[in-house]
């Protein structure tokens, strides 16, 4: 099979198209052929190692010391169920999935993949392609969790920074679904297509300073992890919460989660924000778009 191979840490020309072996399922296990996965920073950090230094030392002790220890990397993916595994119960030959790799085994950038059946993985959206699918588990699970986390009630104001990003956009969606005023900072570029997604009202960073925002906020949501603790405390009221993907803990979430998202997307209250699509063979095209830090919702690849 094919299969993106990153040997080293650096730029997005570490990573190789390359001929390797098609795994086979164990007992438990099912073998996925891959139709889409996604790029996101995330992926590009554990490319490049670009990590804060407060977690450098666990973070190359669980990705690798001196390189990556599992060269094919990716985490999201959606597919179809191709073999199953002798003892697998869950899911069938046939079935179309999404969900997420193994956080220390990753194995996305590929056509083909095995997981345990008890993986992070569900039935696909049934109003959704491939492509629209692996684009709601990234962005959806990361802002579900820390909007959770900052116990997000009804008639709250939230404030998103970072709204058009993967996260920012499931958040200013999730934001609407669970009831509340939903504030949005982005780009002049991206204003309407936040407001379509359901921002009340859409604040342009490079017009506007956000230390001199008037209004106060219930939840101050920094969905990109670029603005400073203490600038985002001022614009919290009393009792208001400060959260951030940088520095609030890693987003967890399994496949109760995903379904979550599942019955949400099939009702129409999240969709899918699709920037760029790019093939497996231009895995280092997507990862130059993404390091640069404008997209807008996700970056899809798709595998033949």
């Amino acid at each position: 099979m094919k299969a993106i191979i990153t040997t080293k840490y650096g730029p997005p020309e570490v990573m190789e198209l390359r001929e390797v072996d098609k795994p086979i399922p164990k007992n438990k296990e099912i073998l996925i052929k891959i139709y889409a996965t996604t790029v996101s920073s995330g992926d590009c950090r554990m490319r490049s190692f670009d990590v804060p230094l407060s977690l450098w030392i666990p973070a190359r002790l669980s990705l690798g010391l001196t390189r990556p220890r599992n060269t094919i990397q990716g985490l999201w993916l959606a597919g179809e169920v191709e073999k199953t595994g002798t003892n697998v119960s869950k899911f069938k030959v046939g079935q179309q999935i999404y969900g997420r790799t193994l956080d220390l085994k990753l194995g996305a950038n590929a056509e083909y993949v095995c997981l345990p059946e008890d993986c992070i993985l569900g039935l696909m959206p049934q109003n959704l392609t491939y492509a629209e699918a692996v684009s709601l588990p990234f962005g959806g699970v990361t802002a579900l969790y820390f909007l959770k986390k900052a116990n997000i009630k009804i008639g709250e104001k939230v404030l998103i920074y970072g709204a058009s990003g993967a996260v920012g956009i499931s958040a200013v969606q999730l934001g609407k679904y669970f009831g509340t005023e939903v504030y949005a900072v982005c780009s002049t570029e991206n204003i309407e297509m936040v407001k379509n997604f359901g921002a009340d009202k859409v604040i342009d960073y490079k017009k506007e300073d956000i230390k001199e925002i008037k209004d106060r906020f219930d939840i101050v949501f920094d969905a990109v992890g670029k603005i400073n603790k203490s600038i985002s405390k001022k614009l919290l009221n009393p009792k208001g919460r400060y959260i951030s993907v940088l520095t609030s803990g890693h987003a967890q979430g399994g496949s109760t989660e995903l379904n979550y998202l599942t019955e949400l997307a099939e009702k129409n209250y999240l969709k899918p924000v699709i920037d760029k699509c790019y093939t497996l063979e231009q895995m280092v095209e997507a990862h130059r778009y993404v390091d640069k830090g404008h997209k807008k919702g996700n970056v899809i690849v798709t595998v033949k």
